[in-house]
């Protein structure tokens, strides 16, 4: 192969690599589905509920702060989805165990916040997926409901 070939084909393939590195694909999943996945492992206990923005959520009784949870998982060899479920529902465990600390029953207002972009869906989570890193961010509030 000459060198002008050697170059060429270097060339096409550093392009294809950063090309499969830069997929930054939106996908939307039902939170419904996290959290039963979440509960039937174990992971997700029943005591903190989960209520999307837009949501009908319970009467409010007090609001103990805001947080943001961002977390990723590998998603080599995963279906989007899959993927996706697996980095939402670590960001559940991480808001479960927060309101717990803070004595809160609840999340309310939760969204999507991805790259500080705002998604607010009554039944849907927003995930990014990429070609070997798939990760969500999700803001939320803690409260006390009346569940």
């Amino acid at each position: 192969m000459t060198l002008k070939k050697k170059a060429l084909f270097a060339l096409l393939a550093l392009g294809a690599v950063t090309a499969a590195q830069a997929r930054n694909d939106a996908v939307l999943i039902p939170l419904e589905e996290v959290v039963q996945m979440g509960s039937a492992d174990g992971k997700l206990d029943g005591s903190v509920k989960f209520y999307l923005s837009g949501a009908r959520t319970p009467g409010v009784s007090a609001k103990l702060g805001e947080d943001t949870s961002n977390k990723k998982t590998n998603g080599v060899g995963k279906d989007d989805a899959t993927a996706c479920k697996w980095a939402a529902l670590s960001a559940l465990i991480a808001f479960q165990d927060s309101a717990k600390q803070k004595g809160a029953n609840a999340v309310i207002d939760l969204h999507s916040f991805n790259k500080r972009n705002v998604v607010k869906n009554p039944t849907h989570i927003e995930c990014r997926a990429g070609a070997v890193v798939v990760g969500t961010t999700l803001q939320g509030t803690y409260a006390k409901t009346g569940k």
